[in-house]
């Protein structure tokens, strides 16, 4: 039982949340193995977004999958507990895959404390004792543990390599200049590292005086900074202010109009009232007068009838003839008409005072840097090659077309170890770091793709080693139909379809990063402005099938 849990190993059960091995092991939908507490606080933080992803693959569930513990999962974990961990002494430091292995332990080694220039072997604590206790031993020289004792063996003559000739600047054993050294310029190693180490010196110096320079130069910077920030908090009181007197003027003309047009309407119903009590006493007279009227019609008295029509006769005509004219009902549109001339004056105003005010700020530039690109030959001027560091890929990417390519397989690949390489993330970093203006295309197949820029520093391990998901990276998250810009773990919706090549403009001085759909045309997608503190590498982590760095178009 004990040899079955040597063979397991520790990582390979832990959780990428916590980094430590799992409790209550749950499996997400996508494959992932998570300590069931661990995930469920990173799902609450996500609950008021509507949807849940995996820490590791980003890949999103909806609705919140239900957990249910890992049975299997569970029960290796703890077998690995009781006979991979309780079976090491807690005084033995073990090797693990980036440490330096004693080479004279047998079955499973110690980390080595020391290598041995002369037996060019690296002992743990215990087989390096006799180095301390016998006198033969005493003379031999101790390093630090070194991965790279057998470079100095010389695969010539299987001899350690003492020598060093000048002619070919390489090291070679005594037997060299025998025949293929013979005749050329050959010293001790030790007297070619003193001669060196003097030139060593004299470069840190100028590397010193070097920093110096920068770190001067950073505090001007840091000057120009708070200036900066200065200037800007400034200048959002005084816009605020300004903005807010506008509003409030505005606010003043609204309740003018008002009280006007309540005014207004006040007098002219008053005037409407005025004339109608008048026309209904007209209505009233001519009513008593009609009654007059209709009672002598009714008179059957001839004489009678004669005797008083002439007293009624003036009766014939009405006691006020009114005449007046009603206007269309659209009393108060010319003044509705008036104010929207206002608003569309003032809109206008707006606008075009906005675009001057846009491009004043864009205009602010400390460090007075060249303006971004915008034809193809101005991107083309500043076009860079970007070649993948093997050493960075995670074993389960392919790296092809003169390491320009990188695709996404099912089995893990036969490389080194390696402290640069990507362990929990699909991810590639770029040979060389960039600086400068610099201009690349990518072009991704399959479901999702990255396209990302990072410091070197970026962590290989973990959920916090995927790009933009850290201080340190910068990413653009494809996929077909959307885009998403992560920085700091912090998300950014970006609108517009989706694009299979994507172009990523650099200026690392002027602290601009921007990416562009590629098509016929470039579309500017996201820019950002920050101010960058360290080189910075291309990187590329694939979800789908593939990605390359193309020629740009």
């Amino acid at each position: 039982m004990a040899q079955k849990g040597d063979q397991l190993d520790p990582e390979t059960f832990s959780c990428s949340i916590c980094l430590d091995l799992l409790k209550d092991p749950v499996t997400v939908p996508c494959g992932h193995s998570y300590c069931m507490s661990c995930i469920k606080t990173h799902w609450d933080e996500e609950d008021q977004k509507g949807m849940h992803s995996c820490p590791q693959c980003r890949k999103t569930f909806t609705p919140r999958p239900v957990l249910e513990k890992n049975i299997m999962l569970s029960v290796l974990v703890e077998q690995l507990k009781k006979t991979g961990l309780q079976a090491a002494p807690a005084d033995l430091s073990y090797a693990g895959p980036e440490d330096v292995a004693c080479d004279v332990c047998s079955g499973r080694k110690l980390k080595a404390i020391k290598s041995c220039l002369v037996c060019l072997v690296s002992y743990c604590e215990k087989h390096l004792q006799p180095h301390y206790d016998s006198a033969p031993f005493q003379k031999h020289k101790l390093v630090e543990p070194s991965k790279n004792l057998q470079e100095n063996i010389c695969s010539r003559h299987n001899e350690v390599m003492k020598m060093f000739c000048r002619t070919d600047q390489k090291c070679i054993c005594y037997l060299c200049p025998v025949d293929e050294h013979r005749g050329h310029d050959t010293v001790s190693a030790a007297a070619e590292r003193t001669e060196r180490q003097s030139e060593l010196e004299v470069r840190r110096e100028t590397i010193q005086q070097e920093i110096q320079d920068r770190e001067k130069d950073v505090e001007l910077l840091q000057q120009e900074v708070e200036a900066i920030h200065h200037s800007a908090d400034r200048t959002v009181e005084d816009s605020e202010e300004i903005f807010t007197q506008l509003i409030r003027l505005i606010q003043t003309r609204s309740s003018d109009v008002k009280q006007q047009i309540r005014s207004q309407q006040e007098t002219e119903v008053g005037r409407v009232l005025e004339l109608q009590e008048k026309l209904e006493q007209e209505i009233t007279e001519l009513k008593r007068k009609d009654a007059e009227l209709k009672q002598l019609s009714h008179t059957e008295d001839h004489n009678q009838f004669l005797h008083n029509y002439q007293s009624v006769s003036v009766l014939g005509e009405s006691p006020h003839s009114s005449s007046f004219n009603i206007r269309h009902l659209g009393y108060f549109e010319d003044v509705t008409a008036a104010v929207e001339e206002l608003r569309d004056k003032l809109q206008d105003t707006l606008r075009d005072t906005w675009t001057n005010i846009s491009l004043t700020v864009s205009e602010v530039d400390v460090l007075l840097s060249e303006p971004e690109p915008r034809s193809r030959a101005g991107f083309l001027k500043y076009s860079c090659d970007i070649t993948l560091d093997p050493n960075t890929a995670n074993k389960y990417l392919f790296l092809s077309e003169e390491n320009r390519k990188v695709t996404r397989i099912n089995q893990p690949q036969s490389y080194s170890d390696h402290s640069h390489r990507f362990i929990n993330c699909w991810q590639v970093l770029s040979r060389d770091s960039l600086t400068g203006r610099c201009y690349w295309e990518v072009e991704w197949r399959g479901s999702a793709a990255d396209v990302a820029v990072t410091y070197k520093n970026i962590s290989r391990t973990g959920v916090q080693s995927g790009f933009g998901w850290n201080d340190k990276s910068w990413a653009l998250c494809c996929s077909p139909d959307s885009f998403r810009f992560w920085h700091n773990n912090i998300k950014t919706s970006i609108s517009g379809p989706g694009s299979s090549r994507i172009g990523v403009y650099l200026d690392h001085r002027a602290g601009v990063l921007s990416f562009y759909r590629v098509s016929e045309t470039r579309t500017l997608l996201h820019r950002v402005q920050t101010t960058f503190t360290q080189p910075l590498h291309a990187g590329v982590r694939v979800h789908g099938d593939s990605a390359e760095f193309c020629q740009p178009n």
